[in-house]
């Protein structure tokens, strides 16, 4: 076994450990990288990137054949879902030279594609190799989580990481779950013209804005999607001609092809993390506040450490740990200011806190300002007036937002500014917005807030008056 000694052990080669294995080396760090799979990770090959590219897919086929209010009329409209499929395979074979082996390699990075398990508490075996490292960060991911739904497992079925590279269009989508996934893929696929069926134990968009999450429902029924939430999933079963699903109220549905969108579980099995001393549970590897597990020279990001799972958290915390394990600086890494982005038609964009949150923890003080897309005027150009923007403020500083609407995922950067820098909201109506700009919106919403404070005031008005008569 070739023996190998190291500054700085990644394993997994997905957003977080690339950036982390490339940020290191660049800095100067010995580093290795290993990788049993795909380069890139969930994200590029079965999450964000091609769930995005057939969502763009889908929205062009919606355009087309819903512009007659713009004076455009196209005809009939044919939909080919094995070349929408190929427009995913496209943008991932795109992006991937930039996640690929080669360039981290020329970038100075030794790069193991094997599966790698602990042997000590600084050392990792992967294939031939034994590896030995001052620090060592973990960022192997999570994969879809299977319900034990009885009979699921007897039966074909379809996740995240096979959705992609089916040719054939289903001719009734079962999605099993209605998170950021499931809404996703069945906005998507009935718009391509599938007939799409969703199954949801809790309440449709529990973890949503309230207000948000009827927004959305109402469009994805526009769309054709049945919802059926708040309802358990008992037994499945193969039938003749497809999947037939038996709800808990007695109906049941039959599918041509289910996917299984219900949550998902860290990558931890094979890593024999007991060896290294590193602590773990069913949501992932605990860590502390500087990311930090039970073993310290052994670091956790990403999907793997049990907290949000979204790319742009394990982009984030990869930073964190460049400044703790290389340059030996103080890190933290924080979970008040995470937006997160469901991109459907409307999309829907949260960061910070609901005003239900707000109140829990700065009680009366908590407020709600809004301002709804139908008062802007780019969005009434643009037919896009379905939605609002929302930020809740404690105290003048804005401590969470929710847009819904066209853009929504572009406009909530502004509010996570707002929210990461705990800034009042007195800034935002001090700030000149461009006409016509959806980002208007943004401003109006701080003159929602002040308004009543203003035109409403009894002081402001006997201030004003007392002003004006002693002007000359």
């Amino acid at each position: 076994m070739k023996k190998i000694t190291t500054d700085l052990l990644v394993i997994g080669a997905g957003s977080g450990g690339l950036s982390v294995a490339a940020g290191a080396v660049q800095m100067g760090a010995d580093v290795t990288l290993i990788e049993a799979n795909e380069m890139g990770g969930d994200c590029l090959n079965f999450g964000c990137v091609p769930s995005k590219a057939l969502l763009s897919a889908a929205k062009r086929a919606y355009i087309v054949q819903n512009s007659i209010a713009f004076g455009v009329t196209a005809g009939h409209v044919k939909i080919d879902y094995s070349k929408a499929q190929s427009h995913v395979r496209d943008t991932i074979a795109t992006i991937s030279p930039h996640d690929s082996q080669e360039r981290f390699e020329g970038l100075g990075v030794r790069v193991i594609r094997a599966f790698a398990r602990f042997s000590g508490r600084r050392e990792v075996i992967a294939g031939d190799y034994a590896i030995t490292a001052r620090r060592i960060v973990i960022a192997t991911g999570a994969h879809a989580a299977v319900p034990p739904v009885p009979g699921l497992k007897d039966v074909p079925y379809l996740t995240n990481e096979t959705l992609f590279s089916i040719a054939v269009e289903p001719s009734h989508l079962v999605i099993l779950g209605a998170g950021p996934i499931g809404m996703e893929m069945a906005q998507a696929h009935a718009r391509l013209g599938v007939r799409v069926s969703m199954i949801e134990m809790a309440k449709f968009g529990a973890m949503l804005d309230p207000d948000a999450a009827s927004i959305l429902r109402t469009s994805l029924e526009r769309d054709w999607v049945e919802i059926h939430d708040e309802i358990g999933l008992t037994s499945i079963e193969k039938v003749e001609n497809g999947i037939l699903c038996h709800l808990s109220d007695g109906r049941s549905i039959e599918g041509s092809h289910i996917l299984v969108a219900a949550g998902r579980k860290p990558n931890l099995e094979g890593l024999d993390l007991e060896r290294a001393g590193i602590q773990y549970d069913v949501k992932g590897i605990k860590v502390d506040a500087g990311l930090r597990t039970s073993n310290k020279s052994v670091y956790a990001i990403g999907d793997v450490a049990g907290g949000a799972q979204f790319t742009h958290v394990a982009g984030y915390h990869a930073g964190i740990v460049i400044r703790s394990a290389l340059l030996g600086l103080p890190a933290k890494a924080r979970t008040d200011a995470i937006p997160s982005v469901v991109y459907t038609d409307p999309e829907v964009a949260q960061v910070g806190l609901t005003l239900a949150q707000a109140r829990g923890e700065y009680g009366a003080r908590a407020e709600e300002a809004r301002f709804d897309y139908a008062g802007n005027d780019r969005a009434i150009a643009e037919r896009k007036t379905e939605g609002f923007a929302k930020a809740i403020i404690a105290g003048g500083r804005v401590v969470g937002a929710t847009v819904v609407g066209h853009q929504a995922g572009e406009m909530i950067n502004f509010w996570t500014y707002m929210v990461t820098h705990k800034e009042k909201i007195s800034k935002v109506s001090a700030m000149i917005a461009p006409y016509p700009s959806l980002h208007e919106i943004n401003k109006r919403v701080a003159g929602a807030y002040f308004s009543p404070r203003l035109f409403d005031s009894v002081w402001v008005k006997r201030v004003v008056r007392f002003v004006q008569k002693r002007i000359p």
